[in-house]
């Protein structure tokens, strides 16, 4: 495994703490994700959880079946619909739909992570990397406490995110480049250099030049 299971298990114990008390308001205001408020991205957590599990189970079984049920048009209206609900009941999804994740994981025995998935054409693995990228991600982006992403997550998450440097750069960091073609030096510690990349706040980064980043991969 790339990623130990305690790694996702600490990711979710915190964001548990972060919505601990939660109020609707909070739960209505805007998150750091635009059009989203903290009520969207704490739904869309607990989906993600739960397509997860969905996925796992349906390995275990040798059966490949869609991320979610519906496809995307699903997804997003079952974001929509859940996010209004009240705040307890949002913290109380996110919580139960994480542990059920996690005891669908404990049935997955070694030899099984190799199993195919539907998600990304990928393995049971790249679904607890998926999680650890959720989950870190969009804590943060609750904006409900400072969330300090572990040198691991960073490394992680700079390599899975280099596919954003456009074709013809080279993205010079401290400790790596990204890419190959003209080169544009970009400073910063890794936690800004990894919100960088992911699209979030990072205005301790700086640039050579400017650059507009290609989609998430």
């Amino acid at each position: 495994m790339a990623v130990n299971l305690d790694v996702i298990s600490a990711g979710h114990a915190r964001l548990a703490d972060l919505i601990t008390g939660l109020t609707d308001d909070q739960a209505r205001a805007a998150s750091a994700l635009p059009g989203w408020s903290r009520g969207h991205v704490l739904t869309h957590l607990a989906e993600h959880a739960k397509a997860l599990k969905r996925q796992t189970e349906y390995a275990l079984d040798g059966k490949l079946v869609d991320m979610y049920d519906g496809g995307l048009p699903s997804r997003a209206a079952a974001i929509e619909a859940g996010s209004g609900r009240p705040a307890s009941a949002l913290a109380d999804d996110v919580v139960q739909s994480a542990k059920e994740l996690e005891t669908a994981w404990a049935a997955v025995g070694p030899d099984d992570w190799a199993r195919p998935v539907k998600y990304r054409d990928g393995t049971l693995e790249g679904t607890v990397l998926a999680r650890w990228r959720e989950v870190e991600i969009h804590s943060a982006d609750l904006g409900l406490g400072r969330v300090d992403w572990s040198p691991e997550f960073c490394d992680y998450i700079i390599g899975f995110l280099s596919p954003r440097v456009p074709s013809g750069v080279s993205v010079v960091l401290p400790d790596r480049v990204l890419g190959e073609g003209e080169p544009v030096r970009v400073s910063g510690d890794p936690r800004e250099l990894a919100a960088w990349l992911a699209g979030r706040d990072h205005s301790g980064v700086t640039f050579s030049r400017p650059l507009e980043l290609d989609p998430w991969p």
